[in-house]
């Protein structure tokens, strides 16, 4: 799938982290929504199905392993990749998110360079 047809979800709390994201998805021609919460993510599935989910691990409430969780549960969201983006990474949490079913994960800040190339291996997989 051409990245001109992709909408990507970006749930970020941190508004410089959401507008950097946004902004490099953006420049490549990809579509973006982005929302601040995990729970505003779940709402906003009910109302597309995005190419790719982009979420921060340390949400406020429902967190991004939280939001994972939800979206691998419902049958009609589960083939979604959903990405991990995280400020306070480790090695462990690396393996971890992955282990827990995260297509991918970065660490902030975001590599500009290999991020969206990243992305595109992760969705075409």
């Amino acid at each position: 799938m051409s990245i001109k047809n992709w909408v990507v979800l970006v749930v970020e709390d941190e508004a410089d982290s959401m507008e950097l994201v946004q902004g490099l998805l953006e420049h490549h021609g990809i579509r973006t929504i982005g929302v601040a919460s995990g729970e505003a993510a779940i709402q906003a599935l009910m109302d597309m199905t995005p190419t790719l989910v982009i979420l921060d691990l340390a949400l406020p409430g429902l967190d991004g392993w939280g939001v994972l969780k939800a979206i691998k549960s419902k049958q009609a969201f589960a083939h979604i990749p959903c990405v991990a983006i995280t400020a306070f990474h480790t090695p462990e949490l690396a393996e971890q998110a992955i282990a827990a079913g995260f297509s991918g994960y970065f660490a902030k800040p975001i590599d500009a360079t290999s991020f969206v190339r990243e992305l595109q291996s992760i969705v075409n997989d």
